[in-house]
């Protein structure tokens, strides 16, 4: 898994696997799912991130693992 975030397109990517993306579907405003050629979710994107989370700060991310 691999999570980045772009402050230039103001966006975040996380993707869950490293396959070709043969389809991608907004599933909601600004939220885009993409889909590897068996149609399972390999990734999600969000877009304007900093009008989504304004007190976001991307180089304090934590991660836990339960």
């Amino acid at each position: 898994m691999k999570l980045k975030i772009d402050t230039a397109a103001d966006a975040l990517y996380f993707s869950l696997d490293d396959s070709p993306v043969v389809e991608s579907e907004e599933v909601s405003p600004r939220i885009i799912v993409d889909y590897h050629d068996q149609n399972e979710i390999i990734g999600i994107e969000i877009l304007h991130l900093s009008k989504r989370s304004p007190c976001l700060k991307p180089t304090a991310l934590e991660f836990e693992a339960v």
